[in-house]
């Protein structure tokens, strides 16, 4: 694996094999976890020659603290990206990607609004500009999603349809713990009686997704189920023509989303508390 710091290497290196090869794209901030190593793998099926990136994106943080305390160790992340199989590592600095001047920022209506979108403002347009500016760094056929940030995977869709950029946009099931609750760089913040609170979550939403199966009202079931959590939201979105139920609830310092289609066939049991391995390729939707 090779690892890059500058765009002009990395698309130095890329220009010769794109035309002959299926190009895929993993976009990460670092602090990886089997998540996304799911998401590496899945790549490493799917395509001849895949990038990973590593890049904390200052755009997307409102807060600085929650900036300065993002879990960041690039040994280790690359370390597991050559493990997963990842051929190039794209690490740029803030000031590659946003140089001085930099004033050029992409705003997502539709699947930006409400939830993340009103509790983080400004978070989406750091999102999607990022993500634009990589697709068009290393014009990957192919990008992977990981289904937990739901929101987020419906705004970078609908930037890549909006844009007509070419890239196919796949999306791979939320891996969890064996206890249920879904990875995220952000765990690593928990105390031990922080993670056995969190545990609500997925128990929540696996109480939703029954009673919408009933026939019930699914928001109600999993604000029961959350017990004392005061979440920031727990609601059923549109996203991307799949309905989901979609929880945002801070755990001390720490804040944690997660979501379930409602769509979803498998149960509840099997659903939210797997135990933790490689997923299955998702489809539509990230």
């Amino acid at each position: 694996m090779r690892t890059f710091r500058t765009i002009a290497e990395l698309r130095e290196v890329l220009a010769p094999i794109r035309p002959r090869s299926t190009v895929g794209l993993v976009p990460t901030m670092g602090a990886l976890h089997e998540g996304h190593v799911a998401l590496l793998r899945a790549a490493r099926r799917t395509c001849d020659v895949v990038v990973a990136s590593l890049f904390v994106n200052p755009a997307q943080f409102g807060d600085p603290a929650d900036l300065s305390t993002y879990p960041r160790d690039e040994t280790r992340d690359a370390r597991m990206a050559t493990d997963a199989g990842v051929d190039h590592l794209f690490v740029p600095t803030v000031d590659e990607m946003y140089p001085a001047g930099y004033a050029t920022w992409i705003e997502v209506e539709g699947p930006a609004r409400g939830l993340e979108g009103d509790f983080r403002p400004g978070h989406f347009r750091g999102v999607a500009t990022v993500c634009a500016k990589l697709f068009t760094i290393v014009r990957p056929h192919v990008a992977f999603f990981g289904q937990k940030d739901a929101q987020q995977v419906a705004v970078v869709k609908r930037l890549a349809r909006d844009l007509n950029l070419d890239v196919d946009i796949r999306v791979l099931p939320t891996v969890r713990d064996a206890d249920g609750l879904a990875l995220s760089s952000r765990n690593a913040h928990l105390s031990r009686e922080e993670r056995r609170r969190a545990l609500a979550i997925p128990r929540a939403l696996e109480a939703g997704l029954t009673a919408h199966r009933a026939g019930r009202d699914p928001i109600a079931a999993a604000r029961a189920a959350l017990g004392d959590l005061d979440p920031d939201y727990v609601a059923v979105a549109d996203f991307d023509s799949r309905p989901t139920l979609a929880i945002a609830a801070r755990i001390g310092s720490t804040r944690l989303i997660d979501n379930v289609p409602l769509d979803e066939t498998a149960t509840g049991a099997e659903r939210l508390a797997p135990a933790m391995n490689t997923p299955t390729m998702g489809g539509d939707p990230t």
